[in-house]
C-alpha cells in the first residue's frame, strides 16, 4: 500500500487538516454567519471516497468509534462543569420547561412521526425521537456569542444545551434494552439490573471520581503547586477516569462523565479558565474531527434514503420543535423575539448523531437505518438553521469617531495623576460631562460573557485575548479613555 494511502497517515493528516483549516478560517467563518459544520462537511467530502479518496470510514471503523466515545464524554462533561448550579437555581421554572415539556415534548412528537410515518417499532422510534431533540453545541455557539441576542434567549438556549443530553441519553439507553430484548416477559429481571448500571452506578462512580479529582487539586494547590498548564490537563483525567471507572462496574460511562462534572460544579471550587477552556477546546476538537469523519461519506447516506415518507419525516422532525417550545415557553410571558429565538433555534448536529450511533455500536438490528435518517435531518438543520442565522445578518459595532486631542494633556501625567485602577459610574459621568471622548470594552472572557445577564450601557465587544488585533479592527480612537468592563 502506498504510503499516501496509509490509514495511520490519512488519519494524521485528517487531524492535521482539520485543526489547521478550522484555525485558519474561524475569523472568516465568525465574520460572515457561515456554518462552521458546513465547512467541515465538505472538507470530510474532499478526502472521502467521493473526493480524492483519502479515507473512508464506515459505521463498523474502529476511529470513528474510539472519536465518537471521546467526543460524547467531553461533551457530557464540559457542560456540566460550565453549568452554574445558582443560576439554574434562580431560573429553575425556565430550566424545567426547557428540559421538560420542551425538549421531551418533541422527542414524544418526533417518536410518534417516526413510528408512524416510517413504520418503526416504538423502542426503534423513540431512540430517533431522543436523538433528534437533542441541540447542537457547535451550530449553536455561533448564535450564543451575538451580542444583539435577548439575554433571556441566550440563557435558555445555554441551559437547554447544556442539560438536555443528559436527559435524552437515559431514554436512548431504555429503548435499546426494549429493542434488544424483543419485549419478552422473561427479561423483566434484567430491568432491575439495568436501573441498577444506569441510574445508581454510572452517577455514583462520576461522582465519587469527581469529589476525589476536586479534592485532590484542592489538597495540592494547598501543599504544594501546581503548574497551569498541567491543571488544564487535569480536566481531561477527570473526564477519561469518570468513564473508565463507570464502565468498569457495568454502568454508563457517558452519565458518569456528566455527574463528574457536576460535582464539581457543585462544590464551586475555584478553577482557573485554563480547566474549563482546555476541556472545552478538547472537547470541540474531537467533535470538529468526528464532523469531518463522517462527512467524509457517512452523512450523505441520508440522502440516499430519502424518499417521500422520510423527507416528510424530516421535515416534521424540524418542525415539532417550534411547536413544542411555543407550547411549552408560553406561561413564561417571554417577549415574542426571545421566545420565537428559542423556538426555532434547536439545530440538529452532531449530538444526535453521536446519540444514535450508541445503537449502532451496540450492534441493534435495524440501528444503520436510525442513522441514514438521522444524518438527513442533519444535513436539512444545517442547510436552514445555518441559513437562519446567516439571515440574521451580523452584529455590527459602528466604529466612534476619533476626537480630536485634548490639549495640555500628556499620556505621563494621565497615568500619574488622572488615571485610577478601577474608575466607578460617577467618575465615568464626569469624564463624559467633560466632554471627554470615552469608549467602554466589554473584555470578559466568552464563558462570563454567556453566563452573565449584566452588560454594560454603549459597551463594545473586545476579545480579551486579541485587544490589539480587536481595537485595530474596530478602529477604536486613539486619544479615547478606554474603560475595560469585565464584571
Amino acid at each position: 500500500m502506498s504510503p499516501a494511502f496509509d490509514p495511520f497517515l490519512a488519519t494524521l493528516a485528517l487531524v492535521g487538516a482539520v485543526i489547521v483549516i478550522s484555525a485558519l478560517l474561524s475569523g472568516l467563518i465568525e465574520r460572515s454567519g457561515f456554518p462552521q459544520v458546513a465547512v467541515l462537511l465538505g472538507l470530510g467530502a474532499i478526502i472521502g471516497p467521493y473526493g480524492l479518496s483519502l479515507i473512508n470510514v464506515t459505521l463498523d471503523s474502529t476511529v470513528l468509534r474510539v472519536v465518537s466515545t471521546l467526543s460524547l464524554t467531553l461533551v457530557l462533561f464540559t457542560d456540566a462543569l460550565s453549568l452554574d448550579l445558582a443560576e439554574i437555581r434562580r431560573h429553575s421554572r425556565l430550566t424545567l420547561l426547557v428540559l421538560g415539556p420542551g425538549t421531551m415534548l418533541s422527542a414524544i412528537l418526533t417518536t410518534a412521526a417516526a413510528h408512524w410515518l416510517l413504520g418503526l417499532s416504538w423502542p426503534a422510534a423513540a431512540i430517533l425521537g431522543a436523538a433528534l431533540a437533542s441541540t447542537d453545541p457547535v451550530l449553536l455557539r455561533g448564535l450564543l456569542r451575538r451580542p444583539d441576542i435577548p439575554s433571556s434567549a441566550r440563557l435558555a438556549l445555554r441551559l437547554e444545551s447544556g442539560l438536555n443530553d443528559a436527559v435524552l441519553l437515559p431514554v436512548v439507553f431504555v429503548a435499546m434494552a426494549l429493542l434488544g430484548t424483543g419485549h419478552t416477559a422473561g427479561a423483566a429481571p434484567e430491568w432491575s439490573k439495568m436501573g441498577l448500571d444506569l441510574f445508581v452506578l454510572g452517577p455514583g462512580a462520576g461522582v465519587l471520581v469527581g469529589f476525589l479529582g476536586v479534592s485532590a487539586l484542592d489538597l495540592v494547590r494547598r501543599r504544594l503547586t501546581i503548574r497551569r498548564d498541567q491543571e488544564s490537563l487535569y480536566s481531561l483525567g477527570v473526564a477519561f477516569a469518570a468513564y473508565a471507572a463507570a464502565e468498569s462496574v457495568h454502568g454508563s460511562g457517558f452519565l458518569a462523565a456528566f455527574a463528574a462534572g457536576l460535582t464539581i460544579s457543585f462544590f464551586d471550587v475555584e478553577l482557573c479558565d485554563c480547566f474549563r477552556e482546555y476541556g472545552e477546546t478538547t472537547a470541540e476538537l474531537t467533535l470538529l474531527l468526528t464532523f469531518v469523519l463522517l462527512g467524509s461519506s457517512l452523512i450523505w447516506s441520508g440522502l440516499v434514503i430519502a424518499d417521500g415518507p422520510t423527507i416528510l419525516f424530516a421535515g416534521i422532525a424540524l418542525l415539532v420543535r417550534p411547536v413544542a417550545f411555543l407550547a411549552s415557553l408560553w406561561p413564561t410571558k417571554l417577549d415574542r423575539k426571545s421566545l420565537h429565538l428559542i423556538a426555532w433555534f434547536g439545530p440538529r448536529g452532531l449530538s444526535s448523531l453521536l446519540l444514535v450511533l450508541l445503537p449502532v455500536f451496540a450492534g441493534m438490528p435495524g440501528s444503520e437505518r436510525l442513522f441514514s435518517v438521522c444524518t438527513l435531518v442533519v444535513l436539512l438543520s444545517v442547510l436552514i438553521h445555518g441559513g437562519s442565522l446567516m439571515a440574521l445578518g451580523r452584529s455590527k459595532v459602528q466604529p466612534q469617531e476619533a476626537a480630536p486631542p485634548p490639549a495640555a494633556r500628556s499620556p505621563l501625567s494621565i497615568v500619574d495623576s488622572r488615571v485610577p485602577e478601577q474608575i466607578d459610574v460617577p467618575e465615568l459621568q464626569r469624564l463624559r460631562a467633560a466632554g471627554e471622548p470615552v469608549v467602554i470594552l466589554d473584555v470578559r472572557t466568552l464563558r462570563a460573557l454567556e453566563s452573565s445577564e449584566t452588560t454594560a450601557k454603549d459597551a463594545v465587544r473586545v476579545d480579551p485575548e486579541r485587544p490589539v488585533q480587536e481595537a485595530e479592527r474596530l478602529h477604536l480612537p486613539r486619544e479615547a479613555w478606554l474603560v475595560a468592563f469585565c464584571a
